[in-house]
């Protein structure tokens, strides 16, 4: 079976700050929402946790299965999509006259900002080498596996397994600490 988790939530989150790359820790509230899930989904089985690098998704993941002798693994294919000179900006689905507009509002649309952004293309590339390389094999082996990591990087992944276009790219509604079986 393979899950997948957003992270709890942040500062930024509480702010409607865009947080992409940019390494931002939970908060309290984040921090309270990842026990409970651990509380709410003790008895769901997960034989391995990968997470994102990012301290936010890796503390999510800890707290989450604190005490279950699960082992928590970072990659880097896992962290969020990159949103160059957008991450930090607040309000990021009001900026109308900006790329990152596209991005939320008509994602099939979306055209990378010149400033350091990530594509749909290479977060979709990576994230598939990562499901094809790492999780595949592992699910073929009847393994229970947990992803824990963020809106647009889960998406991604959520997209690609369930066939879902880019123009629906945010239709899964992905809630911080809720838990979502995908196969």
């Amino acid at each position: 079976m393979l899950y997948i988790m957003r992270h709890g939530k942040t500062d930024w989150n509480a702010k409607y700050k865009l947080q992409g790359r940019t390494d931002i820790p939970l908060n309290d509230d984040g921090r309270k929402m990842a026990e409970n899930a651990g509380i709410e989904y003790t008895n769901v089985h997960f034989d391995i946790c990968y997470c994102s690098p990012l301290v936010r998704a890796k503390e999510t993941a800890e707290i989450l299965l604190k005490d279950r002798n699960i082992p928590v693994i970072t990659d880097d294919r896992l962290v969020e999509m990159c949103f160059g000179v957008y991450e930090g900006k607040e309000n990021y689905f009001n900026l109308k006259d900006s790329g990152i507009y596209e991005l939320f509002h008509c994602p099939e649309k979306y055209v990378v900002p010149v400033e350091n952004g990530e594509s749909f293309e290479e977060l979709y590339s990576r994230t598939g080498e990562f499901i094809r390389e790492v999780i595949d094999p592992q699910l073929k082996e009847n393994k229970d596996i947990l992803i824990v990591g963020h809106g647009a990087m889960n998406n991604s992944i959520i997209c690609q397994i369930k066939n879902i276009p880019v123009a629906d790219f945010w239709s899964t509604g992905i809630e911080n600490c809720k838990l979502i079986r995908l196969k």
